[in-house]
C-alpha cells in the first residue's frame, strides 16, 4: 500500500473518531478544545474534492468563534438533536430511517451480524444499539486500521469489498435523511457541519475503496 494512501485513511480515521465522538455522547470541553478550539478542524487532515465535503469544512472553520459560549450551546443542541430524554428530532440510529422494503430485516441485527463477523466487540455497545451511528462509524474505523495493516495484496482487496460493503448496506442507505434532519433542525454551525461531514466522508471512503487493483 502507498504510505500516501495510508496517511490519507489516517485523516479520515481522526475525522470519525471526531464526529462519532458529538454524536455519541454529550460534547465535553476536551473535545470541544482539541478539535474546534484549537484549530484541529481549522485545518483539516485531508482535503477532498467532494462538494458536501468542501462544504461542511467551511462550517467547520466558522464554528465555535464565541469560545465562552460555544460548549453550553454544543450541549444544548447536542440534548435536542440526539438525547432520548430531549427532543430526539435527529436520532442517530439506522433503525429510525431504514423503512423500505428493499431492506431486508431488522437494521440492529443485521449490523450486529456484521460485528460478528470480525469477532468486534465494545465497551460502548453495552449502552448503544448496534445501529447507532456512532458505533457504526468506531467499526469503520477498525475496520479501516485493519485494512491498513494488511501488506498482501489480494487480501487487501478483499477488505476493501468489505469495507465497501458496510458502508453501502450499514450507512449510506439513511445517512442522507439522517443528514436532512441535522440541517433542519441542529441551532449551531458546528452540528451542521459534522451531518454533512460523516455523509461526505462515506462517500469519499467508499469511492477510496472502489477499485481493488488500486490498494
Amino acid at each position: 500500500m502507498k504510505e500516501d494512501r495510508k496517511n490519507l485513511l489516517k485523516g479520515y480515521n481522526m475525522l470519525l473518531y471526531f464526529a462519532g465522538s458529538m454524536i455519541m455522547s454529550e460534547p465535553t470541553e476536551e473535545c470541544v478544545i482539541d478539535f474546534l478550539t484549537n484549530g484541529t478542524l481549522r485545518n483539516l487532515p485531508v482535503t477532498s474534492s467532494n462538494p458536501r465535503f468542501i462544504k461542511a469544512a467551511a462550517l467547520l472553520r466558522d464554528s465555535c468563534q464565541d469560545k465562552g459560549n460555544c460548549i453550553a450551546l454544543l450541549k444544548e443542541d447536542y440534548s435536542r438533536l440526539f438525547s432520548a430524554t430531549g427532543l430526539n428530532l435527529a436520532p442517530a440510529h439506522g433503525s429510525a430511517y431504514i423503512r423500505n422494503e428493499n431492506y431486508l430485516g431488522n437494521s440492529a441485527e443485521n449490523v450486529t451480524e456484521f460485528y460478528k463477523s470480525y469477532g468486534w466487540d465494545s465497551r460502548l455497545r453495552n449502552n448503544t444499539a448496534d445501529d447507532h451511528l456512532g458505533i457504526e462509524l468506531l467499526f469503520l474505523t477498525r475496520l479501516i486500521d485493519k485494512y491498513s495493516q494488511i501488506d498482501d495484496d489480494p487480501c487487501c482487496c478483499e477488505m476493501q469489498k468489505e469495507i465497501q460493503r458496510f458502508i453501502s448496506q450499514h450507512v449510506l442507505p439513511w445517512i442522507p435523511s439522517w443528514n436532512n434532519d441535522i440541517q433542519k433542525n441542529a441551532n449551531t454551525i458546528c452540528y451542521k457541519g459534522i451531518g454533512i461531514l460523516i455523509y461526505a466522508c462515506m462517500e469519499d471512503i467508499s469511492n477510496i475503496f472502489s477499485n481493488c487493483g488500486n490498494s
